[in-house]
């Protein structure tokens, strides 16, 4: 068996991958880096697995806290994980939108899952889960809500705001004023879509897209990008797993290249 792990900033992943590259279990939990995280998603996914450490030949480990992660045989970025991942769950994909906790990606891939180009975002929680985590506070609704809630709006209430700090203050200022709570959860969504179009634009990207991370389960927000960019975007299967199971791939291919 061979181990991938994704360590995020507000959730872990792991992925194991068996001798015939097939996926065997995936988990994630949503604590991340600095808390016990990465070892109890270790724990859960080979339970769910039924194997025991013993059985692991290779692991990879990748994402923002891998650094501080020492149970690994390697340490790979997460644009890579990202690629390698997405090429192994999808054929045809030639751009990868992943937006996690605290920081967003744009990736151009070859169609051998090789990396071209990317961008990335990780000096800003706009555009990020965070800053859906603090319009969902201020909205009075649980962040499983907000896409229901955008699905509703019946305007278009734009948040000019790029901070997320002054697009707090907005938001309280457009309610105060009357704005409904469905429509500035649309106007967050076209925030977020609006700054991950900007990326796509500096990274140059083509069809066929994919959309991974935590973010691509708020179906609304895969909607409203793909109406910005008046393309079709497909969330990607396992998509918070994505990271790890690519992770694994590359702990199969590390594992029998040295055999």
């Amino acid at each position: 068996m061979y181990l991938g792990i994704d360590i995020g900033s507000s959730s872990s992943k792991a992925a194991i991958i068996d001798r015939n590259m097939a996926i065997v279990a995936t988990h994630v939990i949503n604590i991340g880096t600095g808390t016990r995280g990465p070892s109890q998603v270790i724990e859960e996914v080979m339970q769910k697995a039924n194997i025991t450490q013993e059985e692991i030949l290779y692991t990879v480990v990748t994402g923002y806290g891998r650094v501080t992660f020492q149970q690994a045989n390697a340490q790979i970025t997460e644009i890579s994980c990202h690629a390698k991942g997405v090429s192994y769950l999808m054929k045809g994909i030639r751009t990868i939108i992943d937006i996690g906790g605290q920081d967003a990606k744009v990736i151009r891939i070859e169609a051998d899952g090789r990396v071209k180009n990317f961008v990335m975002n990780e000096k800003c929680a706009a555009g990020t889960g965070r800053f859906l985590e603090v319009m969902a506070r201020v909205l009075g609704c649980d962040i499983s809500e907000l896409s229901d809630l955008a699905d509703s709006a019946t305007n278009d209430i734009p948040i000019s705001s790029v901070c997320t700090v002054f697009a707090e203050s907005e938001v309280i200022s457009r309610l105060a004023s009357g704005a409904s709570v469905e429509d500035v959860a649309r106007g967050a969504h076209l925030s977020i879509a609006k700054r991950i179009v900007g990326m796509c634009n500096r990274v140059g990207f083509e069809a066929d897209i994919t959309m991974t991370g935590g973010v691509a389960l708020n179906k609304n927000v895969v909607k409203v990008l793909s109406e910005e960019l008046n393309m079709e975007i497909k969330a990607a299967p396992e998509t918070q797993a994505v990271g790890a199971i690519g992770a694994a791939v590359f702990a199969y291919e590390r594992h029998n290249k040295q055999d």
